[in-house]
């Protein structure tokens, strides 16, 4: 099973890849991961994407396509994976499908969760991480402790507010998510694909209708 999930940052994605992954026993993938493993091992891929992410630009798409194509040869991902995170644009989209189809496989199912843009700023901007162990917090359901003492690792003054999670990056954030990703839910949904999930529900609720949509799918 080859999935994909789409949807906003801080919609859940990579909390539900992450149980979909031990679930099934397929790596969950993600860009960021893959392209610090080859720039760690020193790979060809990994040196020329180092050259680019050195200077602060971004890899190009070309490199991007080749790290993933080398990842989803790998052992674990024989029976499926999960991309987390990509393709994130229309070309991306189309030049994975070619990757794909050269090895004789295809996109399952692509999960898109479907939660508000006010939602997502609220989950957001009510983060806060600790900057000693990254436990992650969140003043709505999950508050830190009020006297500044990290549960996790019990050091003190070190829960914070990331600047990614500041209401203007966040804004900036969802606006190229909307120019650059969200056309692909009707690429998919084209190809018959898409798969819609109320992203607003309890995390277990999230779980379970994907898990239920997935069974349909598989038949």
């Amino acid at each position: 099973m080859d999935l994909i999930f789409l949807g906003y940052p801080g919609s859940g994605k990579g909390t539900q890849a992450k149980y979909l992954s031990d679930s099934y026993g397929i790596p969950q993938i993600s860009t960021g991961d893959i392209l610090r493993d080859a720039v760690a091992k020193k790979t060809q891929l990994g040196l020329e994407a180092k050259k680019y992410m050195d200077s602060g630009d971004l890899v190009p798409d070309g490199v991007v396509i080749g790290l993933v194509e080398e990842r989803i040869q790998e052992q674990d991902a024989v029976k499926g994976f999960i991309l987390d995170g990509f393709p994130r644009t229309i070309a991306q989209a189309i030049e994975l499908d070619e990757l794909l189809e050269k090895h004789v496989r295809s996109i399952t199912a692509v999960i898109s969760l479907e939660v508000l843009k006010e939602d997502v700023i609220e989950r957001l901007t009510s983060r806060r991480i600790c900057t000693n162990c990254r436990r992650v917090y969140n003043l709505v359901y999950d508050p830190p402790p009020a006297d500044g003492v990290c549960n996790q690792c019990k050091k003190t003054g070190t829960i914070v507010q990331r600047k990614d999670d500041e209401v203007e990056t966040v804004e900036r954030r969802l606006t190229v998510y909307n120019i650059q990703t969200l056309p692909l839910k009707d690429f998919y949904q084209k190809q018959g694909k898409l798969v819609l999930i109320n992203g607003s529900q309890s995390i277990l609720d999230v779980r379970s209708e994907i898990e239920s949509k997935l069974r349909n799918i598989k038949g």
